[in-house]
């Protein structure tokens, strides 16, 4: 018996009964389809949460008041409502090798209007050197100077969701520029609005209001203290010796000998990455076990109906080997029509999943992001599907006893 002719005989017995075969293969299909679109769905979640860290900025360390063991990460820069970092704190760890640019915050939450609306939202105390630290870009008008900082003059920069608060969805930059907001009853001049960066897993970059660090210290905190410092190493390769360097430093200067008993914390970004991408790596792993349990069910479903087919056709069987057909011959047979319902159903499974994974990222609710060892895998797996639920109904055709088989009614 021939390739050839097994493929014929295959395409027959499965043309027989379209329905049962449709329905079998569904299994397949939903399952490879829920593989690949949960798998993009995990991937395109962790390449977001990447970007979002890494837009952050550069070789970042961030430096935030209160024991380590007891805060959380703020894109934003605020920490709790410990006061234990100082200006002078972060002018010291300018002068240390290795670092190229430092920024301190005055971060806190307040009421904002203009124009008769009002929002409430983040406003960022920072100094100039705040835009290159933290890759910050200015899409329309100008970030504030060193002077405008000096000399606590009250202008701010708006992210563009909060411009789109204060002057509506229709509002162009540039017409904004030259406006006045209040803050916390002081009013400040609009000289800048940021670029978009979108929201992180942390905080909406785009939702922020940066000022001068002066007057945000001076009107706003009412004290000398800042609510986080940013720090750019100069290199990545220099950044766990800069971190070590930082450490010793304040610890030295706030007069602690015992380093678990610090009263600040320093974070790394590249073990802020590692960490979310180590979390989003073993969520994406579970998404896709979670959908492999329907490829389980799915291989069930063959085999059940292989069983049946074997059942059905135990005379044609019975007569095949009257007639001098041999245990591979039928074992093959029955072999090639399970794989036959595991690779069609694994290629519009592949298909559907690719279509739930465009759609989803089209929707704007998540972004996804289609791997193609994720579909060479799902495709590999329905065929190694095929092959396992399909051997033991072979191997029970191949072992029918033809007298009796023949006999079967």
């Amino acid at each position: 018996m021939t390739f050839n002719d097994t493929l014929q005989e295959t395409y027959a017995a499965l043309s027989a009964n379209k329905t049962r075969s449709g329905l079998t293969m569904l299994g397949i299909v939903i399952g490879i389809s829920s593989v690949i679109a949960l798998v993009s769905i995990g991937q395109g979640a962790t390449s977001s949460i990447q970007s979002s860290i890494e837009s952050l900025g550069s070789n970042l360390l961030l430096i935030s008041p209160g024991a380590a063991r007891t805060q959380g990460f703020s894109a934003s820069g605020g920490r709790g409502g410990a006061k234990t970092l100082t200006v002078a704190d972060a002018e010291t760890i300018a002068s240390l090798e290795g670092v190229l640019g430092v920024a301190g915050e005055v971060s806190g939450r307040y009421q904002i209007t203009a124009k008769g609306t009002n929002t409430n939202t983040t406003v960022n105390g920072v100094t100039a050197s705040y835009p290159e630290i933290r890759n910050l870009a200015v899409a329309e008008g100008s970030f504030f100077s060193e002077s405008q900082d000096a000399s606590a003059a009250k202008v701010a920069v708006l992210g563009p969701t909060t411009m789109a608060d204060l002057f509506g969805e229709e509002a162009l930059a540039a017409d904004v520029i030259g406006s006045a907001i209040r803050i916390k009853g002081m009013e400040f001049k609009v000289i800048g609005i940021t670029a978009a960066k979108g929201g992180s897993g942390f905080q909406n970059q785009d939702d922020i209001i940066y000022i001068p660090q002066q007057p945000a210290s001076r009107y706003l905190a009412g004290d000398k203290y800042l609510t986080t410092i940013d720090v750019q190493a100069a290199s990545s390769d220099v950044m766990t010796g800069v971190q070590a360097d930082i450490t010793a430093l304040l610890l030295e200067r706030h007069r602690i000998s015992d380093s678990s008993a610090a009263d600040f914390s320093v974070l790394n970004q590249a073990d802020i990455l590692s960490s979310a991408s180590s979390i989003t790596a073993t969520l994406t792993l579970l998404l896709g076990a979670i959908a492999g349990i329907s490829l389980l069910v799915g291989g069930i479903g063959i085999m059940n109906m292989m069983l049946t087919t074997v059942t059905e056709r135990t005379r044609e069987i019975g007569l095949r080997k009257a007639i001098g057909a041999r245990r591979s011959d039928i074992s093959r047979q029955f072999l090639v029509e399970a794989m036959a319902l595991t690779v069609i159903g694994g290629v519009v499974g592949i298909a559907l999943g690719a279509a739930i994974s465009w759609g989803v990222n089209q929707s704007g609710l998540i972004s996804t992001s289609l791997s193609l060892t994720a579909v060479a895998l799902a495709f590999c797996t329905s065929a190694i599907i095929g092959i396992v639920f399909g051997w033991y109904p072979a191997r029970r055709a191949a072992g029918l006893n033809p007298i009796e088989a023949l006999r079967y009614e």
